[in-house]
């Protein structure tokens, strides 16, 4: 009897295994091939019809998971776990991951489009001749406020958010870049900086805004700003493009000192599976329709000229998102800082959460 049990279990685990593994395959099969296609973006950052579109013109299934930081999409993608094949870095993680091997080189001949995109945004510092990217949007960082809660204080720059009546009133983005970053600019520096004497001033300058920070947070500063749970938040300009919509008593401004402008763009990452559908994509996201609906639905400025015809007059002509050359000269691009001072903005960074 004991023997008789034993084989029955050994028959039942040995059927389970079989299952488990057929069901594994299947998932393989429905999650790879040449039909699928596995993007990796930013949160909310395209208009699901969009995708829906893509995949109905197209016959590609769209396999589509995000990212909250350049930080967290370069871990995955240099790890290799994922064969993801398209996904949109901003600029200095871009010239992060040609630098190490980690984004294959362009075949121009496959893309069809590219004279639809602004000269002002080819052929940048961070990937000359566009040989491994592709512009998807722009914008800025800045200050997103509802005026209603602000009890009179007028902002106009970063040092305003220092203001001793804004405790526990401002929602900062998560990022060691942008935060620090504020730092450096309040003081007049480079947020660029690998100066150590100018960080060690910015981190504490950082310490006297502590108090007035109410949380560090990544995408839900759009819905806690609307639902008007904070006064202020420093976050990225379609982000307040959004608020802004949702709540009219929110608005947008960028910082005298200057602030961040910054370019996301598409690439083809190393482990691509399916270059065929990346080059697809790409090529559906140049099409200047295609192109307006993203930005009218994501809230982004949109590098591609021949979109702006087709966005509402009113939207192009709102300096705080399409901003004039004089205000964009005032702004810095983040640049690759190197091993070192990544390590040296991430650890200051991590000290200014643990203050606050």
């Amino acid at each position: 009897m004991k023997k008789l049990t034993a084989f029955s279990i050994l028959v039942v685990a040995i059927s389970g295994l079989l299952y488990f593994a057929g069901q594994a395959i299947d998932w393989a099969r429905g999650n790879s091939g040449s039909d699928v296609f596995h993007l990796y973006n930013w949160g909310d950052y395209i208009d699901p019809d969009l995708i829906t579109q893509f995949e109905e013109e197209t016959g590609y299934r769209v396999m589509y998971e995000t990212f909250d930081s350049n930080e967290a999409m370069y871990t995955k993608v240099d790890q290799g776990g994922t064969a993801y094949d398209l996904t949109i870095p901003s600029e200095y993680m871009i010239e992060r991951m040609i630098e190490e091997g980690l984004v294959k080189e362009l075949d121009h001949s496959k893309i069809d489009g590219l004279n639809h995109i602004d000269d002002d945004f080819l052929n940048l510092s961070f990937d000359p001749q566009n040989r491994y990217s592709i512009p998807y949007f722009w914008g800025t960082l800045g200050i997103a406020y509802n005026e209603e809660l602000l009890d009179g204080v007028v902002l106009n720059s970063w040092e305003d958010l220092y203001h001793p009546t804004l405790e526990n009133s401002i929602l900062m983005i998560d990022g060691a870049r942008e935060v620090i970053g504020i730092g450096l600019q309040t003081l007049g520096y480079s947020l660029n900086s690998t100066d150590d004497k100018e960080l060690e001033e910015a981190a504490e300058k950082l310490t006297d805004l502590a108090p007035n920070i109410k949380a560090l947070v990544a995408d839900e500063i759009k819905m806690y700003m609307i639902q008007e749970e904070a006064a202020i938040a420093v976050t990225y300009s379609g982000e307040a493009a959004d608020m802004m919509w949702e709540n009219e008593s929110i608005q947008y401004i960028l910082p005298e000192e200057g602030s961040n402008l910054w370019f996301d763009n598409m690439v083809i990452p190393h482990t691509a599976q399916n270059e065929e559908a990346a080059y697809a994509f790409i090529n559906f996201m140049l099409d200047p329709e295609v192109a307006a609906q993203n930005a009218d639905y994501i809230g982004y400025s949109t590098p591609n000229a021949t979109a702006l015809s087709y966005l509402p007059q009113e939207t192009v002509e709102d300096e705080q998102f399409y901003p004039s050359q004089e205000m964009i000269d005032q702004l810095e691009v983040y640049e690759n800082l190197g091993l070192e001072y990544t390590g040296i903005y991430n650890d200051l960074f991590l000290e200014f959460k643990m203050i606050k």
